[in-house]
């Protein structure tokens, strides 16, 4: 019997990296930036990235898929910390590099932790240094790397700014030559494994992070209660779900600007992701004690 010839070129190469750190070092900013596609939120806020969540980039000599994940951290007060966790081990399981993103001059607890983590997987490791560009003194990289490598193994090196994007090219080559020759293991132009429902439930959570984040901290969580199709249009009734009634008054905001302007914000976002217009609502709730305790994590989606 005559089996179909590979449309693939020779040589072409793909599989699963892992971005891991301590939160805030600007792992889902470089993500996007490799992706081309904002495929995480972003904002100064650590821990922003709560979810295990697959940015997708398919290039000339193959195919990588990025795999974002939650900052470790050592402190595990409530049971959406220690499922943060679980969700940055969980996403070493079946992945061919780590990346270890640390911040250029720094070399902290948490950046060892991250580093100890990757060791336990076994996978071979790739450090990056971002933030390069917001070094005062250029000449003190080099005497950092030596300083961070020494007793550590890494395959490679890579200086770079996610946020300048100086350095991708570089980083996208190293991984395409450590990774596997393989098929591409998704279609050419899929970004990300999530879902457009999942994705602008956390176009609402970044405005609340970015306008709320110093008020409310990490207490907040949003669904998507309602999703239907209208012609061109989608309907979204979303709710904010807080922990105390004062934190529901925080994100209402006098008169309910605040929460308005959440939305609306929130809506231009979905709009360039859908490609439609969007008619959205969104509702703020207390459920008390929701971030320590299981079921209402399963319930929000927060899941192994």
């Amino acid at each position: 019997m005559n089996t179909p010839e590979s449309t693939t070129p020779a040589g072409y190469r793909a599989g699963h990296v892992a971005v891991v750190g301590r939160p805030n070092v600007g792992k889902s900013t470089l993500i996007n930036a490799l992706v081309g596609f904002r495929v995480s939120i972003v904002s100064r806020r650590p821990q922003t990235t709560r979810h295990r969540i697959l940015g997708i980039s398919t290039l000339e000599g193959g195919q990588i898929a990025y795999v974002d994940t939650p900052g470790l951290h050592g402190k595990q007060p409530r049971a959406i910390n220690r499922y943060m966790n679980r969700a940055a081990r969980g996403a070493l399981a079946d992945v061919q590099i780590g990346v270890l993103v640390i911040e250029a001059g720094q070399w902290r607890e948490d950046d060892q932790r991250a580093f100890d983590v990757l060791v336990e997987a076994g996978v071979p490791r790739v450090l990056v240094i971002n933030k390069v560009d917001k070094l005062k003194e250029k000449g003190a990289l080099l005497p950092f790397i030596q300083k961070v490598v020494e007793g550590r193994d890494f395959i490679e090196v890579v200086p770079l700014s996610a946020q300048k994007r100086s350095g991708l090219d570089t980083l996208q080559k190293v991984l395409l030559k450590h990774l596997p020759e393989s098929e591409p293991l998704f279609e050419e132009d899929q970004v990300t494994d999530r879902s457009e429902r999942f994705m602008c439930a956390e176009l609402i959570r970044e405005q609340l992070m970015r306008r709320l984040g110093d008020e409310l901290p990490y207490a907040s969580s949003v669904e998507i209660e309602q999703w239907e199709e209208d012609g061109k249009m989608a309907r979204i009734h979303a709710v904010v779900w807080v922990e105390r009634d004062g934190q529901k008054a925080i994100v209402i905001g006098a008169g309910g600007e605040q929460l308005r302007q959440i939305g609306m914000d929130a809506r231009l976002g979905m709009e360039r992701l859908l490609q439609r217009k969007v008619f959205l609502q969104v509702w703020c709730k207390v459920r008390e004690g929701w971030s320590d305790d299981e079921k209402s994590l399963k319930s929000f989606g927060y899941t192994d």
